[in-house]
């Protein structure tokens, strides 16, 4: 049996970008899109990843989101994200994205016909779709009622919601299996299993993951992170928790409202403002929406 190891959380800003952005990544990223938008098909054979590896300080930052991008050998645009929470007008920060990528491709002098498909791949530390069970999710132009695609090469927006991946590792069979258990499970294990180490582009990623390959200075950065995110998630319960003890506040005595402390609600909902949405606040607080949004 080999040495114990422990893997960064590939859901981090530092990690992301480390393991799937680093110089010599591409074939994990070449594999990692493959499973997520063509289904494990290679249909991706080369790329250039468009934006370096930056170790970018944390402290202080207020995004809670992160991309890469990537160039495909036909010139298709790729937009990468992994978005850890929920925040307001976050699928619309999306769209706009993927369109101004779209846009930008046309300098002046240049004709219609030579923009470049763009894909917009985000995966989600969250439900976003609570009425399907599907994992992956992708959208397109097409005809309302009969469905047929429409400029189907232009922007196409895929969705990855991570939270709705079950399986257990004796469950694992396909690339896309591999994929979403490695960004689910490697933080919490201490070698790299056999289903993984199978693909050599997911073993390579592991390895990248494994803190004895980090330095000092990046382990510190991580750290700095991995407690950003933390505090972030911490804010979040406390605020439910707040908003669930005033509810059961709300109901007490004889079938009426007793009187809520005036701060209290609009203090919860300042902290949940930069992480959840504003219908998500309202049903949390019973805040109207106006009053929301006058926060904010």
């Amino acid at each position: 049996m080999g040495l114990k190891m422990e893997f960064i959380n590939p859901k981090t800003d530092f990690a992301f970008k480390k393991i799937f952005a680093s110089q010599g990544s591409e074939p994990i990223l070449i594999s990692f899109l493959n499973a997520l938008i063509y289904e494990g098909e290679s249909v991706i054979s080369s790329l250039e990843i468009l934006n370096p590896y930056l170790n970018l300080a944390v402290k202080g930052r207020k995004e809670t989101y992160l991309d890469i991008k990537a160039k495909l050998k036909d010139g298709s645009l790729v937009l990468i994200e992994m978005q850890m929470i929920n925040v307001e007008a976050f699928g619309k920060r999306i769209v706009y994205n993927a369109a101004k990528s779209y846009s930008l491709q046309l300098a002046r002098g240049k004709s219609y016909w030579t923009l470049k498909p763009v894909i917009a791949l985000t995966l989600t530390n969250f439900i976003l779709f609570p009425h399907t069970d599907e994992i992956i999710s992708s959208f397109s132009f097409r005809e309302d009622k009969l469905g047929f695609p429409y400029l189907h090469d232009t922007i196409r927006l895929v969705f990855v919601e991570l939270s709705k991946f079950r399986k257990e590792l004796a469950e694992i069979e396909s690339l896309v299996d591999r994929w979403l258990y490695f960004m689910r499970e490697a933080p919490l294990l201490d070698e790299i299993p056999e289903p993984m180490a199978a693909v050599s582009q997911v073993k390579q990623a592991f390895e990248i993951a494994n803190r004895a390959n980090l330095s000092v200075e990046e382990l510190e950065e991580l750290e700095r992170e991995e407690l950003f995110f933390a505090d972030q998630e911490a804010a979040v319960r406390l605020a439910l928790q707040e908003g669930r003890e005033e509810e059961k506040l709300a109901i007490w005595g004889w079938g009426t409202l007793v009187p809520h402390p005036p701060d209290l609600l609009p203090q919860i909902a300042r902290q949940l403002l930069n992480l959840i949405g504003t219908e998500e606040i309202a049903k949390v607080t019973g805040l109207d929406l106006e009053v929301i949004e006058g926060l904010r």
